[in-house]
């Protein structure tokens, strides 16, 4: 059975920093390549970091140079670095397959104040 556990999310100011982990739970991990995802109140999610099995890393120019993706294969976890944040950065957070599965988690509120 799939699990998607998203944490880290939480409140934090302008130009401040939080580090989110989806501990993932499945055989397919290692074997896929992985998103970070987040929907604002009102929006379409969005794709904000895909890593491939090898560790290539995508952004969108949104993100690009504030956002980093990790994985460890031994621990089936992805992980969101995220830097000088934004109060437009403020949304639930996903971790998914990319291209994403039918399954989502419960995912973290990340809220950025001005």
């Amino acid at each position: 059975q799939v699990q998607l556990v998203e944490s880290g999310g939480g409140l934090v100011q302008a130009g401040g920093s939080l580090r989110l982990s989806c501990a993932v739970s499945g055989n397919f991990f290692r074997l896929s390549p992985m998103g970070w995802y987040r929907q604002a109140p009102g929006k379409q999610r969005e794709l904000v970091a895909r890593i491939s099995i090898s560790g290539i890393t995508n952004y969108p120019d949104s993100v690009k140079g504030r956002f980093t993706i990790s994985r460890d294969n031994t621990k089936n976890t992805v992980y969101l670095q995220m830097s000088s944040l934004k109060p437009e950065d403020t949304a639930v957070y996903y971790c998914n397959q990319q291209p994403p599965s039918g399954y989502w988690g419960q995912g973290t509120q990340v809220t950025v104040s001005s």
